[in-house]
């Protein structure tokens, strides 16, 4: 299994260096361009979550993603250093009183992306896997 990870500080400029992360990994382990728009859109909404949700910002803390790459599955982890969430009680964001809520859709968007999704470590820690064939 081939695995390649990163870690940036908490900052909304350092996405980029995560989109990087991606474009280098659909060159290394030629990704379909199929896949790879649901992947950065998921990766990215991920490591913003974690930003902005866990770490609330603060560049003392950390987001770490790996991926780890085998011949049937690309496993995405981002975690961060903050309190967790309760990721069993999130409102749906299509119901009718969300629906004119800003934010609320990123995990939703993760789960409709990605094959599986799976939070882990009190919410601090999701694992996003996309299945290869």
């Amino acid at each position: 299994m081939d695995s390649i990870q990163i870690q940036i500080p908490s900052l909304s400029e350092n996405i980029r260096i995560i989109e990087s992360f991606i474009d280098n990994a659909k060159e290394k382990f030629h990704l379909d361009d199929d896949i790879y728009g649901n992947i950065m859109i998921a990766v990215t909404e991920s490591v913003n979550n974690a930003i902005v949700h866990g770490n609330q910002k603060a560049s003392d803390k950390n987001v770490l993603l790996k991926l780890n790459v085998d011949e049937n599955t690309l496993k995405f982890t981002i975690s961060d250093e903050g309190p967790g969430f309760d990721y069993n009680n999130l409102p749906d964001p299509t119901s009718p009183e969300n629906l004119d809520k800003p934010g609320g859709r990123g995990i939703f968007l993760m789960k409709n992306l990605c094959d599986e999704v799976y939070f882990e470590d009190e919410g601090r820690a999701v694992t996003l896997i996309f299945y290869l064939n």
